[in-house]
Parts: C-alpha cells; sequence; structure tokens
C-alpha cells in the first residue's frame, strides 16, 4: 500500500529521502545527492509555506516524491501552483504512485485557494510516459518554450 504524506516543517529525513528519489528517479545523482542538504537549510525550505513536498512511501520505503511551488500572484489576489518536480522509481512505476501525487497536490490546492496547478514537461522521446500522466489529468495542454537565464 502506498501512502502519500506532505512533510512538515522539520522533516529533514523526509527532504533527504525526497531528494534521493528525484537523483535515482531522473538519474541525476549529481544534481539531487552530491551535495546533501545541511539539516538548517533543509529546515528552513520546509517551513516556508509556499513550499510543497510530498514523499510517497511503501512498505515503509520511500518511491515517489514531489516538490512544488505556491506562486501568490500580483495581478489578482490568487495563487497557482507549480510542479518543480515529479518523480516516482523505475521499480513503482505504472502503480498509480505519480497520480496519488498529483491527487494529493490538489487537495492542498483546493485547501489554499489556488486557481491551478501547472507543470512543464521535457519533449525528449524519454519523457512521453509524464506527458501521457499529465494529458490524462490536465484540462489542456499549452506549448511553450522554456529558456534558463544566467544570473
Amino acid at each position: 500500500m502506498t501512502a502519500v504524506r506532505r512533510l512538515a516543517s522539520g522533516d529533514v529525513a523526509g527532504l533527504r529521502a525526497m531528494n534521493a528519489v528525484f537523483a535515482e528517479g531522473f538519474g541525476d545523482p549529481e544534481s539531487y545527492a552530491a551535495a546533501p542538504l545541511d539539516a538548517a537549510w533543509a529546515a528552513q525550505w520546509l517551513a516556508n509555506p509556499n513550499h510543497i513536498a510530498l514523499l510517497a512511501k511503501a512498505n515503509g520505503v520511500a518511491v515517489g516524491a514531489l516538490a512544488a511551488y505556491v506562486l501568490p500572484k500580483f495581478e489578482q489576489a490568487r495563487s497557482e501552483i507549480y510542479i518543480y518536480d515529479l518523480a516516482v522509481l523505475e521499480s513503482a512505476r505504472r502503480q498509480g504512485i505519480a497520480t496519488a501525487l498529483i491527487d494529493a497536490l490538489r487537495a492542498i490546492a483546493r485547501d489554499i485557494g489556488a486557481w491551478t496547478i501547472f507543470v512543464q514537461a521535457d519533449i525528449v522521446p524519454e519523457d512521453e510516459p509524464a506527458r501521457r500522466l499529465y494529458r490524462k489529468l490536465a484540462s489542456e495542454e499549452i506549448t511553450a518554450l522554456h529558456f534558463d537565464i544566467a544570473p
């Protein structure tokens, strides 16, 4: 049985488990595991109410994770939520875990009165399963380009 929970302020071990899921799920240990978060940074990140960290566990083992940000808007008194990262370990895929993570996020969105949740998906062939999931859950698909601008 899979259980999804939102990480609470101070759940440093949960945030580290989430990063481990991202490292393995994305095959990117350099970004997610090479420099483990220190407890102070993790606690500070988790304490921010505009940061959402969801962890899915099956039989006590972390198998999925979602990181999202609440974005309070300036043009109207409303917020939207951006899914920044979502990963499920390969051994746990096709079991509804990603959908359960998004469903948990939808409940949070309703609780805070967010008007939408949005996510970007890469257009590389290996990301087609993610795009299929998003198409199944979304009301529309908008084509956009993503640009990274160096600070």
